[in-house]
């Protein structure tokens, strides 16, 4: 029964854009990004790099940016410490910028997928943890009898669990991509939908705020207000990258200013000690 479920979700969603290679090519994606989140945390594993790379296989880069860049303002300052479980915004990020180029209902749709989809995958990263655990019993029995050979191979199949955990749901999901956004639509109501879009659109205001939580704006609130500016009032005229540009200058010349500034102070200071050096002698 549960093969025939399958054959049919897939014969449902034969209208789906999605490739078989293309559904590998990002799974691969997947196993790579959860390798960085594990070691060395190139940024592979975000939800940006993932976004992005989803929208430009998938042929929207655009709307692939719009959708990574929102949860990666959200995801600012979460981390796993101690062991503690995040939302898998890998999977989600992959996920809900697939269902939003899918649908073709825009980046506020596939943020407000990607959200929950992160969410309720936290779940398997519990059990991936959980199985985890299994391989590192083993390398501890293995270090007591100095089976160094031992240790790397437990360490290395510890991976499988953490891979699989965020393999099989981008597979599923994105194999079954059509069939699923079709699900959505018809069981969710018009009016939450529209709150759904709402929220979308309400998030990237949601992670500024955040943003400009860690930011000293109390400081520099006059660069933050001319960008502003520039951006809500002059859109004829600047860009994103202009305005970063524009900022980028600024920072320099705040720069200069800070480095003369401490060589006049290191320089007052040493010319004190020699005076001090000249009269004690």
């Amino acid at each position: 029964r549960l093969l025939m479920f399958f054959r049919r979700m897939r014969k449902e969603s034969f209208m789906t854009d999605i490739s078989l290679i293309m559904i590998l090519i990002l799974c691969l994606y997947t196993v790579i990004g959860v390798l960085d989140q594990i070691s060395i945390q190139i940024g592979v594993y975000t939800p940006l790099f993932a976004a992005t790379i989803t929208g430009a296989l998938l042929g929207n880069v655009e709307l692939g940016l719009s959708v990574g860049a929102t949860l990666q303002l959200m995801t600012l300052g979460v981390a796993t410490y101690g062991g503690a479980s995040v939302p898998d915004y890998l999977s989600g990020a992959i996920m809900g910028t697939a269902y939003a180029i899918i649908s073709g209902e825009g980046a506020e749709y596939g943020i407000a997928l990607a959200v929950p989809i992160g969410l309720l995958l936290t779940q398997l990263d519990i059990i991936g943890r959980m199985a985890n655990s299994f391989f590192q019993h083993y390398a501890e029995r293995c270090a007591e009898k100095n089976d160094i050979n031992g240790v790397e191979l437990a360490n290395k199949l510890g991976m499988i669990p953490w891979i699989l955990s965020r393999v099989i749901p981008v597979f599923v999901g994105l194999l079954f991509g059509q069939a699923v956004v079709n699900s959505i639509n018809s069981f969710i109501p018009v009016w939450f939908m529209s709150g759904l879009k709402a929220a979308g659109a309400i998030l990237p205001a949601l992670g500024m705020a955040i943003l400009m939580r860690y930011l000293p704006l109390k400081k520099y609130y006059p660069y933050f207000i001319i960008g502003f500016v520039m951006i809500a009032y002059g859109k004829s005229m600047f860009t994103v990258l202009s305005v970063a540009l524009v900022g980028f200058a600024f920072a320099a010349l705040q720069y200069s200013k800070l480095k003369e500034k401490s060589l006049v102070i290191e320089s007052g200071v040493s010319e004190s000690d020699d005076e001090e050096v000249e009269i004690d002698g």
